[in-house]
């Protein structure tokens, strides 16, 4: 990815580990291959994926055993980029990426859970690819009162990461809601589903750090491509 808002190349590769530890793709002490043909096997470089790898030790997910190598080391409740982002290809896992539609600030539409102390919200239209296959649409408000503007060059990869790093706004907890909704008129042509089809809708309401809800979300998920995921233990 060449993008300027995309995560490093080594933080890709690492939450795209962390998302198919949790799928099951890679098992607890399964053995990864030579750090050399698993880098080429990924199309880069050796100090790109030790630098990811890296990530993993410090979370407790690798266990590096000299002479041996590299060994998964699943667990759960592991903090990631990602870690609020449920929805997988439905083989599992996938690497998240997102492609900004839109952005404008207008009134909050009567249809949307109550949330925030402002009449109007920051609307973010985006298209969400998993391993780079188009998978869901996203329509994302956040309250106003969190940014006095927000223009779409100034969005990063991960909503949630622009949210803490830059509005020092950081999202506690979240709760998803399911449906059956119509695609929206507002769907780009790469989406594989077209406008007034039914799919899986994902209704999201996050709260900040004194439980307030901050944003609300709506994801139309591609059900030929993806699903939505919840692991319980």
């Amino acid at each position: 990815m060449t993008d300027r808002h995309a995560l490093p190349l080594y933080l890709q590769i690492s939450e795209m580990l962390i998302r198919d530890i949790n799928a099951g793709r890679l098992a607890d002490g399964e053995r990864l291959p030579p750090e050399r043909d698993y880098a080429e096997r990924l199309g880069i470089s050796v100090g790109t994926l030790r630098k990811a790898l890296d990530q993993l030790v410090e979370k407790g997910l690798l266990e590096r055993v000299q002479g041996s190598g590299n060994y998964i080391r699943a667990k759960a409740d592991v903090q990631a980029v990602y870690a609020f982002f449920r929805v997988e290809l439905l083989e599992g896992g996938g690497l998240p990426t997102a492609q900004v539609l839109d952005v404008t600030t207008v009134d909050k539409p009567a249809d949307l859970p109550a949330f925030g102390t402002s009449d109007k919200a920051h609307r973010i239209r985006r298209l969400r690819r998993l391993n780079k296959v188009p998978a869901i649409i996203e329509e994302i408000w956040l309250d106003a009162s969190y940014a006095p503007r927000m223009a779409r060059e100034d969005l990063s990869e991960s909503l949630y990461l622009y949210y803490r790093d830059k509005l020092g706004l950081v999202i506690h907890r979240v709760e998803d809601r399911m449906g059956v909704a119509p695609v929206p008129d507002w769907a780009p042509p790469e989406y594989g589903l077209t406008a007034g089809a039914s799919t899986l809708l994902a209704t999201r309401i996050s709260f900040d750090h004194d439980g307030r809800r901050a944003e609300v979300s709506r994801g139309w998920i591609d059900t030929n491509v993806a699903t939505y995921v919840a692991r319980l233990k």
